[in-house]
């Protein structure tokens, strides 16, 4: 169906008709359903309700500072929450221009910030680095942006240094979130420490509750980590027709379990080391892919990495570096050295068997790998 197709339906319905349905909704009826982003399994569909989203969202615009007025570039796909909840209704509800982005191109985008005079863009850090990196970046004008969000993969903390020294931008801010959650759980605040931007992913919002729990379903003491679960008005009602799957994810007391690791610090900021479902064990040994990649983006010849565990006839599991090396590295010296880097920073059982390059990494339309699809080609 074209724009025009749809909009013209509008001529067959009159405004008393449109009234009364209008009407009819309440907040607590169902407003849609997001599908999960499927990185660790096959996506479900998250219901969620008018009242959850509008209420999210509006305490999300008042905590990153949307207003009316601002020139919002959206580059997140609108058939993801990060687009459709905190691009489009974010927008509409506080009179923030939209201006869509159909794919990213740095180029274009910078453009576009300095033709549309654009003021709020966020986005994975993976777009930012990119325009500060950029040769001709000062051939642009981009004083007007004052704004970014950004999160969904590791925000060093000299992007959210170069971000307000290099660009000026008055507003950097972290936030985290899941589908089942109606996108947003925590939330920096602006006056934030870079550190405590690029470290974490902020405070609960309000209204909602955040742990971490041990594998018995305890609570683990502050700076302790262990899952992340989430309990308040904006956890899903369910997952669309999978009661299976909702029993799993949300206990009988409300408590969302997200599968992400983490702790909380002692003011209560959330950092997300990472995914439950992305741990593997060596030789006995709980490894998080996380803290290795961490370790291996510190090497001079690695722009981008991902760890997954693949099978070990005798340590069961053991570590894969997937690398996207910097553009003048040596690549021999990063498949060989890579491990004694590694090794002279972490546990033996933590340092990847094998190396292999790659020109990019797999991600989905919200930036984040796609391990799956790592695990299935160098797997075997």
């Amino acid at each position: 169906m074209t724009w025009d197709v749809f909009l013209s339906a509008a001529e067959r319905c009159e405004p008393e008709v449109a009234a009364g349905r209008t009407a009819a909704v309440s907040g607590a009826d169902l407003s849609d359903l997001v599908f999960t982003s499927g990185t660790t399994g096959y996506p479900k569909g998250a219901m969620t309700t008018h009242r959850q989203t509008l209420r999210t969202f509006a305490t999300w615009a008042e905590v990153v500072g949307l207003r009316a007025g601002d020139r919002y570039l959206i580059v997140n796909p609108f058939f993801h929450t990060f687009g459709y909840k905190a691009g489009i209704l974010a927008c509409l509800m506080t009179g923030a221009t939209m201006v869509p982005e159909p794919v990213f191109d740095v180029e274009v985008v910078l453009q576009r910030v300095s033709d549309e005079r654009i003021s709020v863009l966020p986005g994975p850090p993976t777009i930012f680095q990119s325009i500060l990196d950029h040769p001709h970046r000062d051939a642009f004008d981009l004083k007007s942006l004052r704004l970014v969000v950004t999160g969904a993969a590791v925000v060093p903390v000299e992007l959210v240094e170069r971000l307000w020294s290099d660009l000026g931008i008055e507003t950097v801010l972290t936030a985290y979130g899941l589908t089942e959650a109606t996108g947003t759980v925590t939330m920096c605040r602006r006056g934030d420490s870079a550190e405590v931007i690029s470290a974490t992913s902020g405070r609960a919002i309000p209204d909602v509750e955040v742990r971490i729990i041990d594998g018995d379903g305890g609570e683990v003491p502050v700076g302790g980590a262990g899952e992340i679960v989430v309990r308040g008005y904006n956890v899903m009602s369910g997952y669309f027709d999978d009661p299976e799957a909702t029993a799993a994810a949300i206990d009988a007391d409300g408590w969302l379990h997200t599968g992400d690791v983490g702790f909380l610090d002692g003011d209560g900021n959330l950092a997300i080391t990472d995914r439950l479902k992305d741990m593997y064990v060596s030789g006995g040994f709980n490894v998080y892919p996380a803290e290795v990649e961490a370790v291996l983006r510190l090497h001079p010849g690695v722009a981008q990495v991902a760890v997954v565990g693949v099978a070990d006839r005798r340590m069961g599991e053991v570590g894969l570096a997937v690398v996207v090396p910097t553009a003048n590295a040596d690549t021999a010296g990063v498949i060989e050295g890579l491990p004694a880097f590694a090794k002279d920073r972490l546990a033996n059982f933590k340092v990847p068997s094998r190396v292999e390059l790659v020109d990019s990494l797999p991600t989905n339309a919200s930036g984040k790998v796609l391990k799956r699809e790592l695990r299935a080609r160098f797997g075997s």
